[in-house]
């Protein structure tokens, strides 16, 4: 156990007291010189020796404290260039570097956000790159922390992804989800990267550029891990889900497939990623999760990263024009050489190394000459075609105010369409209404009608009815007759019964009183011969059998008391019995007796109607008689004051006989009257209930049969 703990004594004995914070300077030196060589504000690429030192220098102390303690002393405020490219080498750290990169980027979460926010608010180029880009870091960190199966370089197997995934819908459909906002902050990236560039391929290889599209190479590899999780996840949820509830799913996986199609083939023809990063090829159309079989078909996209040049070689510059300036150093070491001779002391002719180095001057004059009037040639080519773009800019603009204007036209055309369609609407409706009205009035007009052929048809029934009802009437009173003799029969027999049992219970009543007046008497004698036994109780023989024989009697007289309560209790009950059914008829008979007189009374009521109605109109004939009698006897006076009647012979006989014939009727008619009011009780047919006829032929008759003289 000594020699155990005295072994690191010994080994921290044997280094140097100097050597690990030498070391550490050293490293946090290089450090710092690689990371103010790789984030500056030159508009260039970040190189990849620089991003490689940084890289290593996160395995070698396992974390990124020293690469954030220098980063947070950048200024990165000032420059969009500056800030631009930490994000480019902050991506790279987070893809490359040690796996604790990932806590240490998440602790700084707030810087990245701070820098993003403030170039989000400025108009620069570059600012709005540096905003898109710290959303995309943002949501790279979030993702890896909140999914740690998923390294930041995102390349795990299908084993782990389904493991990650696991059998329950709703972490599937999450993680999806969650995929899909990191490829769409990629493909932003990506997007707006290419909306700041020239569409040329040569403009890709200016400095200027390549800064710009230096950090899709990066993004490149994520997009094409993530559209392949993608894929693999939408086919596991199509698999557990219907079709209809991964509909919006699908069209935004088509959408993101589109963008990512276009941007590989955007970045596959530019020369920069060509000599960089093999981008996969994308099949022309996405797959469909509809049908099971195609996750066979599917293919995943590799990226390939070719082998990178050693550390020291710078990369190389495509553009022609430089080659002027790698020419001079050489043009220059050789005066040199022709001024102070060659190193090794040979001596040329001087004027042939004038001569040809003034032939080679003027050959590479012509070759610049030339190079100029071909950059002149392509400015006129590319401001000719700024100038047709702008008209075309023009023309869409034009194209754009007209498509408003029809647009508006179509709208108001459209209003007036909705308008009349309305009133059309409204006006069938009221065609309806009024249809249903009609019906309506049809279907009451028939009703009335067929009401009215009821009416018709119970107005004959009722009079066929009213016949038939002074049929019933006579047959009523004679059923009303026979049911008073019924009656009448049923009193009389109903009194008989009620004497005969009267008569029987008085009988009864009376035996009952003999019957208990000899067994009081036999009371009596049993207690005189009881007394008289105890009297003399030498006599007991004949006194016992004088008493058995009279208790003998005695129950006689019991059993026959017995049986009259008996018969006296039957007798009653059948005298109720016979009270009950004679009650029992007397109220049948009560009721027929008053249905009958209802129907007597109305038929009297009908009868007296109809006896009015033909005294009334009995009257009614005999005030025209009288009214023409007035008339005949005003004639005749009018003809006897006429002086030409007066010249007609006529003898005072024939009058007094014509005066005896008027008062012979008139007195008949009295008679007549008097008779009628006699029989009917003042309602004969020539009698008036008022009166009135009586009135009119004392006003109308002369007193007496003296008047005609």
């Amino acid at each position: 156990m000594n020699s155990i703990k005295s072994v690191p004594a010994r080994v921290l004995s044997r280094r140097g007291g100097h050597s690990l914070e030498a070391e550490r300077e050293q490293f946090d030196k290089s450090q710092a010189i690689s990371i103010s060589k790789a984030i500056n504000t030159q508009e260039a690429p970040v190189k990849e020796k620089h991003a490689r030192r940084i890289i290593l220098g996160t395995h070698h102390e396992k974390g990124a404290f020293t690469f954030w303690s220098y980063a947070i002393g950048l200024p990165l405020p000032s420059s969009a260039i500056l800030s631009w490219k930490f994000c480019h080498v902050l991506h790279k750290v987070l893809r490359d570097g040690h796996p604790n990169v990932l806590q240490d980027c998440q602790r700084y979460r707030s810087n990245i956000r701070e820098t993003g926010d403030l170039w989000g608010h400025l108009h620069d180029r570059y600012g709005q790159l540096v905003s898109i880009y710290t959303r995309l870091l943002l949501t790279k960190i979030s993702f890896h922390v909140k999914h740690p199966e998923f390294p930041p370089g995102l390349e795990v197997s299908d084993e782990v992804l389904e493991k990650t995934a696991g059998t329950d819908v709703n972490n599937i459909f999450q993680l999806t989800v969650e995929l899909f906002d990191y490829l769409d902050c990629e493909l932003k990236l990506s997007e707006s990267v290419f909306r700041q560039l020239n569409t040329s391929m040569a403009v890709s290889q200016m400095s200027a550029v390549q800064c710009r599209l230096a950090p899709l190479i990066q993004v490149i590899q994520d997009c094409s891990h993530l559209y392949h999780y993608s894929v693999k996840l939408m086919f596991k949820l199509h698999s557990c889900l219907p079709a209809d509830t991964l509909q919006g799913h699908r069209d935004r996986f088509h959408e993101q497939f589109r963008s990512l199609k276009n941007f590989f083939k955007k970045a596959s023809d530019m020369l920069y990623f060509k000599r960089l990063i093999q981008i996969p090829r994308l099949p022309e159309s996405p797959p469909n999760f509809l049908r099971a079989s195609a996750l066979a078909e599917h293919v995943k996209p590799v990226v390939v990263i070719p082998e990178e040049a050693p550390e020291d070689e710078e990369p190389e510059n495509l553009i022609e024009i430089s080659t002027t300036s790698t020419t001079e150093p050489q043009i220059t070491s050789d005066l040199f050489e022709q001024t102070f001779g060659p190193p090794n002391g040979v001596w040329d002719d001087r004027d042939a190394q004038i001569e040809s180095l003034k032939k080679e001057v003027e050959t590479l004059r012509a070759e610049m000459q030339k190079i100029k009037l071909e950059a002149q040639h392509y400015i006129t080519q590319l401001k000719a075609q700024v100038n047709s773009l702008e008209g075309e800019v023009e023309e869409q603009r034009k194209q754009k105010q007209k498509a408003l204007v029809d647009n508006e036209q179509l709208r108001d055309e459209l209003e007036r369409l909705q308008r009349v369609k309305q009133d059309s609407d409204r006006s069938q409706r009221l065609c309806a209404e009024a249809e249903k009205k009609a019906n309506a009035t049809e279907i009451r007009y028939t009703k009335l009608k067929e009401k009215h052929s009821e009416l018709i048809n119970t107005h004959a029934e009722l009079l066929r009815k009213n016949a038939d009802t002074a049929k019933q009437l006579t047959v009523t009173q004679q059923s009303q007759e026979e049911v008073a003799r019924v009656k009448e029969q049923l009193a009389f027999q109903v009194e008989q019964v009620k004497r005969e049992a009267e008569m029987k219970l008085e009988d009864q009543s009376l035996q009952m009183e003999q019957l208990r007046q000899e067994l009081e008497a036999r009371r009596d004698e049993l207690e005189q011969a009881q007394h008289s036994l105890s009297q003399a109780k030498q006599a007991g023989v004949e006194l016992s059998a004088q008493v058995d024989a009279l208790h003998a009697e005695k129950e006689v007289l019991r059993r026959s008391v017995s049986e009259k309560e008996c018969e006296l209790l039957s007798t009653r009950g059948l005298i109720e019995e016979k009270e009950l059914q004679l009650s029992q008829e007397a109220d049948k008979a009560t009721r027929e007796i008053r249905e009958l007189q209802g129907r007597l009374l109305e038929k009297s009521t009908q009868e007296q109607s109809l006896q009015q109605k033909l005294l009334e109109e009995q009257f009614a004939v005999l005030q025209e008689t009288v009214r023409e009698a007035q008339g005949i006897l005003r004639d005749a006076m009018a003809k006897l004051d006429d002086p030409l009647h007066l010249r007609c012979t006529s003898s005072p006989d024939y009058l007094l006989s014509r005066a005896q014939a008027a008062l012979e009727s008139t007195d008949a008619l009295e008679k007549g009257h008097a008779q009628c009011c006699r029989a009917g009780g003042g309602s004969g047919p020539l009698c008036s209930p008022d009166g009135r006829y009586h009135r009119q032929r004392q006003r109308h008759v002369p007193p007496g049969p003296h008047r005609p003289r």
